[in-house]
């Protein structure tokens, strides 16, 4: 038999034994999305692997996106036929909204294509209350009528009542139950619109109990509009002529005395 062809033979086996024979780590899911309760600190996903190899997968690296986010392994070694997770725990502070972290995870597995996994955390945090629009203004000399903003109470907050304060007396705020659940209607109104003038909005819900939550707004007349300058004149021009070459011109160097 052709010498060639059996070493062929023998690299075709011993391919397929290396592929039998390979680790491989199957993840249940990659991406996680969560609903953080109201006043939650942290958000938890568990990511679950288990190796569905014939060797045993090593974790290199395990890497958060961002350091508000944590994430750990249960082992360093993952033998064939064993499951674990991934735990990963956003800290969840005063952000709200979409948050979408990521944490990176290598291993040993000699298919790149493999080795790097990216593990994908989403959480959805409703604040306690929503307010719309952030800034109301009037425009200098506007007849002062009262202008709305709508504050919207998350829904498990229980909020029956929101208190207004402002830091200028030159606004006053007034609240009105709004027209759906959970919602009100905060309206302001400037005591005169002749001079420029502006204000924050202190708003505070009454629920939770005991919690130094207040929201801001601002509220703001604009001063009046500037009016149109003067025609210059040929003495003016050539005065701003001249102010511009001097500043134009370097300023001339000057001698150093002699040592």
């Amino acid at each position: 038999m052709n010498k060639n062809f059996l070493k062929l033979i023998g690299i075709v086996a011993l391919t397929a034994l290396a592929q039998g024979a390979r680790s491989e780590l199957k993840w249940e899911q990659t991406s996680v999305d969560l609903k953080p309760a109201l006043g939650d600190k942290q958000a938890v996903a568990h990511f679950k692997y288990e190796n569905v190899g014939k060797t045993p997968v090593h974790f290199k690296s395990v890497h958060a996106s961002c350091g508000c986010t944590t994430a750990q392994t249960q082992n360093e070694q993952v033998a064939p036929g064993e499951k674990g997770e991934i735990i990963a725990t956003f800290n969840i502070g005063g952000r709200t909204g979409t948050q979408v972290k990521t944490v990176t995870v290598q291993t040993d597995d000699p298919d790149t294509a493999l080795a790097t996994t990216v593990l994908t955390l989403k959480a959805v945090i409703t604040p306690l209350l929503e307010l719309q629009p952030a800034l109301v203004y009037w425009q200098n000399g506007e007849e002062p009528k009262p202008k709305i903003i709508t504050a919207k109470a998350n829904k498990d907050a229980a909020i029956r009542k929101l208190d207004v304060a402002s830091s200028s007396p030159d606004f006053t705020a007034k609240v009105d139950a709004g027209s759906a659940p959970n919602e009100f209607k905060i309206s302001v109104r400037p005591r005169d619109t002749t001079k420029a003038v502006y204000a924050t909005l202190s708003i505070k819900p009454d629920s939770p109990a005991n919690a130094a939550n207040i929201f801001a707004v601002a509220a703001r007349v604009l001063p009046p509009a500037p009016t149109a300058a003067p025609a210059s004149t040929p003495a003016i021009k050539s005065t701003l002529s001249t102010i511009r070459h001097d500043l134009a011109t370097p300023a001339p160097t000057v001698a150093s005395p002699s040592q």
